[in-house]
Parts: structure tokens; sequence; C-alpha cells
């Protein structure tokens, strides 16, 4: 009897509860993809303030994502010890001092350090929100929170241009931008601790029954799950995809400026249309996660026709203006992937080990970034400004190659159980 006093209560299942949640990790998730970007909106302002190179300003991205990467690994292993919520929580408080480091730089080493608090603010953010939203939204609508989830962080992608070049051009100082972007997140970080009860992922929603399995899974040493070929080949699945977005991300906008002639101050905005795309395609991926079964389809077919217009634009054939709205229309594809792709893992998770798959398969998109950013820089540097669209094709190509093969290694399993 004591013991049943002491077990935490299950969480109302209903559509206001769910969409609560979705709605708090949501907006955590659109933060944490704002902070992403809290540096490279501004590239042009530190070119011209410290005199810096694209390689160098690649380097902040690299220092962002290498940190990142590697705390996410270890944030997942930290979740599923303690919990999502205070994790959660103290991320929004890196974010809040990297974004007042980035208000007070002198020069490169103020970026440098806030890309490294960014980058530890970053990391537990995946690990976290899947497991909140894993255990507090009802299995008939993850898909569609798995979709939202994919929305708020291309939302925040799509703000930080506008929100940071924005605040920077009306008040005439580049650092304002930087004490806004603080000020919003202290604001999310206030709002989820008044709300911290609806991110408890110690309460389970009903609906969520133990998967098979799940008592052996405990018993397994914490590191098990790190044999699975399909934990590294989703690794892998992101690590490419990945790259692609640094590349736009980072160098879109001069590498449009240069093969068309465009303006920058018309082609930095083609990365918020990118995500704007991206937000749209991921709406439509929702619904098609909820009725289709082979999620390798859905994602090959939709990668590969945002790598197509990617190729188009590389190939510096289109009206200039044109080539910006097919690179932004790019994003359409890669979005709605989006939540095939997040239904994926938790198909390829063992039982009892959200976090630390999902922290070391999105430490992929980190190491993605991380490695990226610099390559293209260095390309940008050396006046190759077509290999920003065409890299990004292939690199979108290998990642379908890598879905493929994890919907392999995971219906196999099936296909014996079936036939036993």
């Amino acid at each position: 009897m004591s013991s049943l006093a002491t077990k935490p209560p299950a969480a109302p299942a209903g559509a206001r509860a769910d969409f609560t949640v979705i709605g708090l990790v949501g907006l955590a998730h659109a933060t944490s993809h704002f902070f992403h970007l809290l540096l490279p909106p501004l590239f042009p302002v530190f070119m011209r303030e410290f005199g810096l190179s694209y390689s160098e300003l690649g380097l902040l991205v690299s220092v962002f994502f290498v940190i990142s990467g590697v705390g996410q690994a270890m944030s997942g292993f930290l979740v599923d010890r303690v919990g999502a919520r205070p994790v959660l929580l103290a991320a929004l408080g890196f974010f809040v001092a990297a974004a007042l480091a980035a208000a007070s730089a002198q020069g490169y080493g103020g970026l440098v350090l806030a890309a490294v608090l960014a980058g530890v603010g970053n990391a537990p953010f995946h690990p976290a929100d899947f497991t909140i939203l894993n255990k507090r939204v009802s299995p008939a609508r993850l898909g569609h929170a798995f979709s939202a989830h994919g929305i708020s962080g291309n939302l925040g992608w799509a703000v930080a241009p506008v929100l940071l070049i924005g605040v920077a051009e009306l008040s005439g100082q580049w650092r304002a931008a930087y004490l806004a972007a603080a000020l919003w997140a202290l604001a999310v970080l206030v709002l989820l601790a008044v709300r911290r009860d609806d991110i408890d992922d110690r309460l389970a929603t009903a609906g969520h029954a133990a998967r098979p399995g799940a008592a052996a899974a405990a018993a397994e040493h914490p590191m098990a799950f790190l044999r699975l070929p399909s934990v590294w080949l989703c690794f892998g699945f992101f690590f490419w995809s990945t790259a692609a977005l640094a590349a736009i991300q980072s160098f879109a906008s001069p590498a449009l400026a240069a093969l068309y002639g465009l303006p920058l101050s018309a082609t930095a905005f083609v990365v918020t249309g990118y995500m704007l795309c991206g937000a749209a395609g991921m709406v439509v991926g929702g619904f098609v996660v909820a009725r289709v079964q082979r999620l390798e389809l859905t994602i090959g077919v939709a990668m590969a026709s945002g790598a197509a217009l990617l190729l188009l634009v590389a190939s510096g054939a289109l009206p200039p203006w044109l080539a910006a709205g097919v690179a932004a229309l790019a994003g359409f594809g890669t979005g709605l992937a989006g939540p095939s792709r997040d239904m994926l893992i938790k198909r390829a998770a063992p039982p009892g080990a959200t976090g630390r798959v999902y922290g070391t398969v999105y430490s992929g998109l980190d190491v993605g970034f991380a490695l990226a950013a610099p390559v293209f820089g260095w390309l940008m540097d050396h006046g190759h400004a077509g290999s920003v669209f065409g890299g990004s094709a292939l690199a979108l190509l290998m990642g379908v190659g890598s879905a493929s093969l994890v919907a392999l290694r995971l219906r196999g399993p099936r296909a014996a159980a079936a036939a036993a």
C-alpha cells in the first residue's frame, strides 16, 4: 500500500492536456532553434566590426555545435536519470547568459563565449523534449506532436534573422538585438517554471502502456543501446540532413548574392522563407505519418524533391528572384520528412532508453552543423558559391540512403517475429 501511495498519479489524457504539453514544449523548442542562429544573421556586422572572414565565422558555428553535440549525447543520460523538466529549465538559463555574452562581446573571443554558452544550453533540448512528449502526450496525438515540435523549431529558425536584423536596424545598435534575445529566453524560462507541472515527465499519460521487452531492457547496461546499428544509422541520417541545413542557414544569402547578383538585404530573408516552407511541410507531414507505414518512402520522396530544387539553384540558370524562391521552397521537402523521421527514431529506440537514444541520434545534428559550416565557409572564401546548394543536395540524398537502411533494419526483426 505504501508503494502505491508514492507512485506518481497518471496525468490527464484529454485533448486540452495534450495541447498544453505540445504548446509548452514547442515554445521551448522554438527558443532552442532561435539560439542556433544567435550569431549567423549578424555575420556581416561582425565582418565589418571585427574584421572576420567567412572561415572564422564558420568556426563559431562549429564551436556551438561541437559543444551541443557532446552535451546532447551526455544529457540524454541525465534526462533519463533526473527527469527532463529540470534539465530543460537549466538550458533556458544558459540561453539568457549566451545572449548577454553576445551583447557585450568586444571581439572574436566574446563571440566564442556566446557560442559556447548557447551550445551548452542547446544540448539537452531534443532528449528532454521527446521524453516529455513521449510520456505526456496521448499515443493517438503523438504523430501530430512530433509535427508541431518540428514546426516550432522551424519557426524559431525563421524568427531569428527577422528579429535580430530587425531590432539591429530599427535601433541602430546590433547589441540591442541580443538584449531582445535575452528577454525572449527569460520570458520562456519564467513561463515554463510557472507551468512546470504540465511538463513533468514523471507523470505518465494514460495509454502509454509498457512496451514489450521493457523489463528486460531495464536490466541491461545503460550503454547497451549503442550496439544497435539502427541507432547509428539514425545518427548518420541526422548528420547528412543537417549538413545540408547548415549550408543553407549560414551561407545561402551570400551564395545567392554571388551567383545571381541579388542584394544581401533581399537574400538575408531566404533562410526565413526556407524555414517557413519547412514548417508548412511539417504540417502536412503530421498527417502523412499517421497514414503511411513505410516511413522511409515519405522521407525519400520528400528529401529527394528538396535536393532537386537545390540543384536547380546551384546551376545558376534560373532568373535571380526565381532562384531565391526555389531555394526557399526546397524547405518544404525537408519539413515534410520531419515527422516521419522522428517516428522512425521512436521505433528504433529500445524501451526505457528514450532520452539516451534521442540524445545520441540528435547529436548527429550537431556534428553535421559543426563539420559542414567551416567546409562551406571555406568554399565561399574560395569563390565556390554554387557548392553551397549543390553540396546541400548531395547531403540530402545521403540522408535518404541512411533512412532507408534504418527502415530495413527495423523491418527485419518484425518480419522474423511475424513468421514465428
